[in-house]
């Protein structure tokens, strides 16, 4: 198969949403853990879930960024630390399709079911050597690694008189890296999103994506891959785009947990039954309209990349800054519709047991991720608005 089609998607929708039950019967298991099960792991990859955006290649579907979101969405109304890993996982598999062919070999060479854990920004130093870089550094947040066979790890690339000459990523064995044990948090805080570390490590020089030729479609890996247009896709809105999917599904299985959480409740000191009373339909339907608005941003965020790379043309320098804001904007809503739930919920709603409780703290770690800040992102968009340099290459 070298181009995915309609029905091999729906199937893979489908094949996703039929784990739900199981995921959210595991999800305790995740938050005791702090880390995404290695059962549950085996369970999403036997659905085919984490070889969404894969490179056919590499044995995965090659599909684009909206079947993406519906597969962590989906995994994330089950399991919310399950969809953020797998949303990840996904971006990862995809930059992977960029680099040297022998990299993705590596890679998926010995099994396409390979899980690909990262920290992409450029946090190590390497310094480059006879045929590679040795590379060091300490990387914390890195979801899913615990559950990986692969990191990407992103640094500084300096020559031997200490000048810096690039930056991209490093793909590098699990196996080399010393794993921390640190990952105490309050919000996905089933993911595994611990630190890692290497100190003077030889990586081949087969195994370094420069994100600067990235970013500028200049990737080595680019023309490697045939009918598979989701490669086309513009490299910063996808690695955005990916961490939001968590996001819509753990917003959506929210709003349905709402209507359990008021039922048989009366308003704190009054007479009046919660469920029936004005406030709480005007209240639900708020809620409802803003995980929709937050739903429509990232979808519609997704169908312009997708439409883009089918038809061969770069989104524009604009477009894809306002990208970054759709993506921060997105999940603010999401945000935003489950905190009226939440407050809405009353005293009851700190319990940890009750899931509007979760919902809240997971959705607020989302957006605190550097690259869905919110003012940042609104800065970014406002200076390019305003005809100003931006305050980044990250576009």
């Amino acid at each position: 198969m070298t181009m995915v089609d309609s029905q091999v998607e729906s199937d893979l929708i489908a094949r996703t949403r039929a784990l739900i039950p199981e995921l959210r019967a595991r999800t305790d298991d995740a938050t005791a853990l702090r880390q995404v099960p290695d059962d549950t792991i085996a369970l999403v990859k036997a659905a085919g879930s984490l070889r969404t955006v894969q490179a056919t290649r590499n044995g995965g579907f090659g599909a684009g960024m909206r079947t993406h979101l519906e597969v962590v969405a989906s995994l994330s109304e089950g399991c919310a630390a399950t969809g953020w890993v797998a949303g990840v996982v996904q971006a990862h598999s995809w930059l992977l399709s960029h680099f040297p062919v022998q990299a993705q070999d590596d890679a998926y060479g010995g099994d396409p079911d390979a899980v690909v854990a990262a920290v992409i920004g450029p946090r190590g130093t390497a310094v480059t050597t006879d045929g590679g870089y040795m590379l060091s550094g300490f990387w914390p947040f890195a979801s899913g690694n615990r559950n990986s066979d692969w990191l990407l790890l992103g640094g500084v690339v300096r020559n031997e008189a200490g000048d810096v000459v690039d930056e991209g990523d490093f793909l590098v064995p699990t196996s080399a890296v010393e794993q921390f044990d640190d990952w105490f948090v309050n919000g996905l805080t089933g993911t595994g999103s611990s630190s890692v570390k290497i100190e003077n490590l030889y990586i081949p020089e087969h195994r370094f994506l420069s994100l600067p030729g990235l970013i500028m479609g200049n990737s080595p890996g680019m023309g490697a891959h045939g009918g598979d247009w989701n490669q086309r896709c513009a490299p910063v809105p996808v690695l955005a785009l990916a961490l939001t999917g968590a996001a819509i599904g753990i917003a959506r299985q929210a709003l349905r947990d709402f209507p359990a959480v008021v039922k048989g409740k009366t308003i704190a000191y009054t007479a009046d039954d919660q469920y029936s009373h004005p406030l709480t339909h005007i209240q639900a339907g708020n809620a409802a309209m803003l995980i929709h608005e937050g739903e429509l941003i990232l979808f519609n965020c997704a169908d312009q990349i997708d439409a883009a790379a089918r038809e061969e043309r770069q989104l524009d320098f604009n477009t894809r800054a306002r990208m970054r804001l759709d993506c921060a904007q997105g999940v603010r809503r999401c945000l935003e519709g489950v905190e009226v739930l939440f407050h809405a919920s009353g005293a009851s709603g700190i319990r940890l047991a009750s899931p509007l409780t979760r919902a809240v703290a997971d959705l607020r770690a989302i957006n605190q991720h550097g690259l869905l800040n919110l003012e940042t992102n609104q800065e970014l968009y406002g200076r390019v608005v305003l005809g100003l340099e931006p305050n980044t290459p990250l576009i």
